[in-house]
Order: structure tokens, then C-alpha cells, then sequence
């Protein structure tokens, strides 16, 4: 099997699941289509690679290029749908594109049971896989944590993220004023960040909040008492499934797959009591899912085509 992949991430070729795919088929050919590339097509002949399978990492408008390079030359169509098709700040006119593209495509690929629902609503016929993202948990499984051992004082919060609106770090800094005794780290940076640490600076609280940039969330997980997630919405969600594997409770609204991996769901107002009633209790987060060995996951990604 030939398979084209045209993706919108920069770092596909980087990630260990580049290489289980690639084993997977006899020939796997990767077209970056994002910020910043040219229109995509110059990236490959198609004429002489004559894929099997085209396959896009969202129902959009590199959907749609990828439905009309597969009608052209007569490959399957296989959508991936990684994020939520009904976020409220989603625009009409993607949501009437993703339903075009989908209802076109040979197969569908979801990452959670939630988009699979949502992609059925939209009226899709074609065979659905839930398979998640691909994340090696192993290292996380064997974190060793050291948690505070007081109610509150001294408790430690744990966000991770870009510093970006959907992700919502300012409704962080609302949660860790009304839990006294606290820390926050957050671990992250992006365009938000400027006002970010404005608004540290402006309620006094830069002894409660740690600002430390961009840092593998091992180490902190060992030590940390809870995770917290703000997101207006989410794709998936690896920092959750990161932290339920490390054994660190989630708190976070019904976003991504944070339902299904095992956080403690709660709407965004409520998000601080939540939080004081995990610290206090001092409970274990447990993830929920049963995730896929590398070579499974590779398996079934070749059978979602």
C-alpha cells in the first residue's frame, strides 16, 4: 500500500509515530501543508508516486485539496478528525466544509469516542476508527511521586500548555487566587504570555505562580498535586493523559478526551472548587484508557486506511 499523508504538523517527521507508520506500508510519502509552506502539490508528483491512500489530519481545507487529489486519481479518502467539529468559536463555514469532506471519504479516523459521535451526527456513512494519538506512557507510569503532604499550604498546581486563547491560561490565574496556600506552575509560552505575567505582576502573585517556559512535564509530575486544564477546547489532550499515567488527579472541563482519559470534568466556573476538593483529599488520578503498544498502534493505523 502507497500512502500519502498531507499534514499541518511541522514536527510529523520528528515524532516516533513517523516511523511505525512507515513500516507499516510499502511506501509512506509526507506533505507538509501549514503556516508558512506553499501550496502543496509542487511538494510531489503524484503522477509518478500514484499513492493508494491519500490521508489529511483534518476535515478542513487540507480535506478538501486532499478530496479533490483523490477523485483526480482515483485514491481512497482517509479523513483523520483530531478536534472538536462543534467548538463554539468554530466558524460556520469550516463546520459546512467538514461535513462536505467527510461525507466524501472512504474511512474516518477519530482519536476519541466523543469526536466519533460528533463526526456520526454529521451524517458520515463511511467506516469510523477510534484510534488516540500515539503517546508513550511508560515513562510516565513509572514516576515515583513525592506530593505535598499538608490540606492546601503548600499544595502544588500543575498547567501545561500554549499560551494561546483556546487553551485559556488567564482563567488559571482565577483558579489560584481562590485556592490560598497554593503554588501554580505553568508550564508553556505563546503570544498570551506578556499579559500573563502583566497580570502576575498586577494581583501580587508572583510568589504563587511559576512561569518557567517550555519543560518536559516528567519531572514535574514526581512532585506536583494536581494538573489543571482551562481549554476552551482541546484535540485531543496529551498533558491529561500524561498526568493520569504519572498518577497525578486532572481537573478540567468536558474538553478533548479528558472524559474518557479519567479527569475529574467540571464547567469552567466551578473549576477552583473542584480543585480545593482533589487537593484536600489528596486522591491518586487512574487513566482510564487502555492505550495501544507502539506496534499495536501501528497496526491499527494501517487498518483505519
Amino acid at each position: 500500500m502507497r500512502v500519502l499523508i498531507i499534514t499541518g504538523d511541522k514536527k510529523f517527521f520528528a515524532s516516533p509515530r513517523f516511523a511505525l507508520q512507515a513500516a507499516q506500508v510499502e511506501r509512506l510519502e509526507v506533505v507538509y501543508w501549514g503556516h508558512g509552506s506553499m501550496w502543496p502539490i509542487r511538494y510531489v508528483d503524484i503522477s509518478k508516486f500514484q499513492p493508494d491512500v491519500i490521508t489529511v489530519q483534518d476535515p478542513f481545507w487540507r480535506g478538501f485539496f486532499a478530496w479533490w487529489i483523490a477523485r483526480r486519481i482515483g485514491a481512497r479518502l482517509n479523513i483523520q478528525v483530531h478536534t472538536d467539529l462543534f467548538a463554539q468559536d468554530s466558524p460556520k463555514r469550516f463546520m459546512a466544509m467538514a461535513r462536505f469532506v467527510l461525507r466524501r471519504a472512504d474511512s474516518v479516523r477519530v482519536v476519541s469516542e466523543k469526536i466519533k459521535q460528533q463526526v456520526e451526527r454529521a451524517g458520515v456513512t463511511a467506516p469510523i476508527r477510534v484510534l488516540p494519538i500515539y503517546i508513550d506512557v511508560s515513562r510516565f507510569n513509572n514516576i515515583v511521586r513525592h506530593p505535598s503532604k499538608s490540606d492546601l499550604l503548600g499544595k502544588t498546581i500543575l498547567w501545561v500548555g500554549r499560551f494561546e486563547d483556546e487553551k485559556d491560561p488567564l482563567l488559571a490565574l482565577e483558579v489560584i487566587k481562590k485556592v490560598p496556600g497554593a503554588k501554580l506552575i505553568m508550564l508553556g509560552a505563546g503570544s498570551l504570555q506578556g499579559r500573563l505575567q502583566a497580570e502576575v505582576a498586577r494581583f501580587n502573585l508572583a510568589k504563587d505562580v511559576e512561569l518557567p517556559g517550555w519543560q518536559d512535564p516528567a519531572a514535574y509530575l514526581a512532585q506536583v498535586d494536581v494538573v489543571l486544564c482551562t481549554s476552551r477546547h482541546e484535540s485531543y489532550g496529551a498533558s491529561i493523559i500524561e498526568a493520569l499515567a504519572a498518577g497525578v488527579p486532572v481537573v478540567a472541563p468536558d474538553v478533548g478526551v479528558a472524559r474518557e482519559a479519567g479527569a475529574e470534568i467540571v464547567e469552567r466556573s466551578n473549576l477552583a472548587q473542584k480543585v480545593i476538593e482533589v487537593l484536600t483529599s489528596g486522591q491518586r488520578g487512574e487513566l482510564k484508557l487502555q492505550l495501544p503498544s507502539a506496534q499495536e498502534w501501528a497496526k491499527q493505523w494501517k487498518e483505519t486506511l
